[in-house]
């Protein structure tokens, strides 16, 4: 059965505190939630999730050789840096991230930032869940915890390039 035979008819609504939620390891801190992911929707052509950036934290340089991206900043502000180039993040920044763009989030404020990411085709999910620990609704954030060792080799593994 094809992508589009299998989400053809189906609709997912998800409320804020349904689904996975990571903590997330240094220096991103925060914590990601993955709403619609395949899993879910039944459609292996994208996902998308919300990821809270503690204050003070920051998304790694990276990119994506298999995947684009769009990100749109949903809460508090900060900065994107696209191929080397800074740009401001406020409520309604939106950015379209394609195939080998490296790009780094930046939260230098005071309170959290939160994106809204989706994810073609979808896997970021998986990363999230590979490199983070289990979060609860309403858990208080655990201290500040580092990455797996072999945080490299699953970036890799799921296509994500230009991480150091």
């Amino acid at each position: 059965m094809s992508d589009s035979d299998r989400a053809r008819g189906r609709a997912v609504v998800m409320q804020p505190d349904d689904g996975a939620s990571y903590w997330q390891p240094v220096p991103a801190n925060g914590y990601a939630q993955p709403k619609l992911t395949p899993d879910r929707t039944g459609f292996d052509g994208m996902s998308m999730g919300y990821q809270t950036i503690a204050a003070h934290s920051r998304v790694r340089e990276h990119s994506h050789d298999k995947q684009v991206e769009l990100q749109i900043c949903f809460r508090g502000q900060g900065r994107v840096m696209v191929d080397g180039e800074s740009h401001p993040l406020r409520p309604g920044t939106a950015c379209f991230l394609g195939y080998d763009v490296k790009h780094e989030i930046v939260n230098d404020s005071d309170d959290e930032l939160v994106m809204l990411w989706v994810i073609a085709p979808a896997g970021l999910e998986d990363f999230f869940a590979a490199i983070g620990r289990e979060r609860r609704p309403g858990q208080a954030a655990p201290q500040p915890f580092a990455r797996p060792t072999d945080v490299i080799a699953i970036e890799r593994g799921m296509g994500m390039q230009d991480t150091k």
